[in-house]
């Protein structure tokens, strides 16, 4: 088992930023892909932006340019710096870890994101 803990969310004003932080109870980043999902009122939860095992990183469309991720291996959390926030990024942002392409996924508890105009 391994459990996240997320941090770092808020409201904060269109054009701001926030760092969100999810940190593992076990050091697994070099087996598992680390991500960030948010879920809006009434819609489906989305991927915002992962990061390989390997490094490799990738982001959604809309959050390019303005979000960054990242991990600190040794504190064994994986952060996601939001710059240049807009009103329809908020949501709940989940941190998610992944294994084998869903062998194994957790979850953390998530974080509300509330951007106003």
């Amino acid at each position: 088992q391994v459990q996240l803990v997320e941090s770092g969310g808020g409201l904060v004003q269109a054009g701001g930023s926030l760092r969100l932080s999810c940190t593992a109870s076990r050091n697994i980043f070099l087996l598992y892909a680390m991500g960030w999902y948010r879920q809006a009122p009434g819609k489906q939860r989305e991927l915002v932006a992962v990061i390989s095992s390997g490094g490799v990183i990738n982001y959604v469309d809309s959050v390019k340019g303005r979000f960054t991720i990242s991990r600190d291996n040794a504190k064994s959390t994986v952060y996601l710096q939001m710059n240049s926030l807009k009103p329809e990024d908020t949501a709940v942002y989940y941190c998610n870890a992944d294994y084998g392409d869903g062998y194994l996924r957790y979850w953390g508890q998530g974080t509300q994101v509330t951007v106003s105009s």
